[in-house]
């Protein structure tokens, strides 16, 4: 059954406020109406394409009066691209926003006892903030407003760039990004000029087909770069040609690796990254501490504000020197150490192997000898035995992802009881469905969001609970 088509266009509209998932909202004729990219205080007409018993969904189809508020944006594919949607938005309001909706999902939806939330702490550099990305390459790269397909010749219809909302196999390709500081923008382009001057393939993701599929740049605070080449088949004599030219151009590039990815998404957590040239890994430093980034490691994308983010939670767990901390979700434990200096013992666990032996190297060479750090599914390894073999942990850290933790996890940590958590998370959503559990041991004694992600609606948010 086809899906009606809503025809309806409000006129003269004013926008109230920001809303969730960064759209702004306006009401007419007391239905709620949400927009992208509108600015509170523009006066605009708003195209509805989706209307519902309580509310309405549109784009805006003209302004009629931009709001004082409004900022042009510094970005030529606002509006396109996914990413830093909030560009009309002054700053100041866009960290209002983030307060508002950690507000809104612990108090309004999650209804939990909170203490008045703290300021969302902001970011110090709002452009060129990131150390990693990642580009997609398209066969069939998104057609903008205004281009005619039949004119565009073969090497037009490719792109290198991001993922369009919505679209998996469309790709926007990308001229440039403020997102990342040079050279990342000019190894994208040279990248993709040389492989459309050699003639390789870029990939079908629907057909499964192609040969160039993406790549990772990974920077840091020294100029290092690490980057990462994907290829859906492996021709060496192609993969190297490209290799030692971008190598030779970019003398910065001191950690070059290709993969060799034959399924059918573009994931590289299953695949076996091969060092071609360089380094094994770049390094970041926080408070004298040196973190080892290898081509599947995480870290906090905005290294300067994962600073500022560890050091609330650190300052939430109050360490005296004398406890005994679990780290769970502890990544390559970057937090773990962050602590340990402050505490006897430091236990992080985490999902993904490769992670944990980077976590090991970074103590090791840190010259930490009171971590420890072991892999598995959490809800595998957090049990009763593993507590009483390592130690009833005094204070308990929780970085889970998006998802949040496992119901059992949950049940573990009731059980272990620690005097003290700081509960980490990028998702404010989950994290006050996990809340609603633990609060009944626990209250929560402060929350303080943390920008992480300036222009976008993502914010992380640390929350700091006492045994009851």
């Amino acid at each position: 059954m086809s899906r009606k088509r809503v025809d309806l266009l409000l006129e003269n509209v004013t926008i109230e406020a920001v809303a969730a998932e960064g759209k702004a909202l306006a009401h007419v004729d007391g239905m709620v109406v949400f927009v992208d990219f509108a600015v509170p205080g523009d006066v605009v007409d708003i195209q509805v394409f989706k209307k519902k018993k309580n509310y309405m969904e549109g784009w805006i189809k003209r302004i009629v009066k931009p709001s004082e508020h409004r900022l042009e944006p510094f970005c030529p594919h606002f509006g396109v691209c996914g990413g830093c949607r909030w560009q009309p938005l002054p700053y100041s309001m866009q960290l209002e926003a983030k307060r508002q909706q950690v507000e809104d999902q612990l108090v309004r939806i999650g209804h939990l006892d909170v203490p008045e939330i703290r300021p969302t702490l902001p970011s110090p550099h709002t452009e060129y903030y990131r150390n990693k990305l990642e580009f997609s390459a398209s066969a069939s790269r998104w057609i903008l407003n205004g281009e005619n397909p039949d004119a565009l010749s073969a090497d037009d219809r490719v792109g290198l760039g991001f993922h369009v909302s919505k679209f998996f196999d469309k790709v926007l390709d990308i001229k440039e990004c403020h997102l990342q500081k040079e050279p990342s923008n000019a190894i994208r382009l040279f990248v993709k000029q040389f492989c459309l001057d050699h003639g390789y393939e870029f990939y079908n993701i629907r057909e499964n087909r192609g040969f160039f599929r993406n790549m990772f740049v990974r920077t840091n605070d020294k100029g290092d770069v690490m980057l990462i080449l994907c290829f859906a088949q492996p021709r060496m004599e192609d993969i190297k040609a490209l290799l030692d030219a971008v190598s030779a151009r970019f003398p910065e590039i001191s950690s070059l690796w290709y993969i060799v990815n034959e399924k059918l998404n573009d994931s590289i957590s299953d695949q076996s990254p091969v060092l071609y040239k360089g380094e094994d890994a770049i390094y970041e430093t926080m408070e004298g501490l040196s973190f080892k980034i290898g081509p599947k490691s995480f870290y906090q994308t905005n290294s300067e504000q994962a600073y500022r983010l560890y050091s609330v939670a650190r300052d939430f767990a109050a360490l005296t020197g004398n406890e005994v901390v679990y780290d769970l979700y502890t990544g390559t434990g970057t937090i773990a150490q962050f602590v340990s200096a402050k505490a006897a013992k430091v236990v992080g666990i985490e999902y993904v192997p490769e992670a944990i032996e980077d976590a090991k190297d970074n103590a090791k060479r840190n010259g930490i000898t009171n971590c420890s750090f072991f892999a598995g599914d959490m809800k595998d390894v957090l049990n009763e035995a593993f507590i009483a073999k390592h130690g009833r942990p005094d204070v308990i850290i929780l970085d889970p992802p998006r998802a949040g933790i496992h119901p059992d996890v949950a049940k573990v940590i009731l059980g272990a009881a620690p005097g003290r958590m700081v509960y980490v998370s990028c998702n404010p959503a989950s994290q006050a469905r996990d809340l609603a559990i633990i609060s009944e041991k626990y209250r929560i004694t402060a929350v303080q969001p943390v920008d992480m992600f300036p222009h976008t609606m993502h914010v992380e948010n640390v929350v700091a609970l006492e045994l009851i």
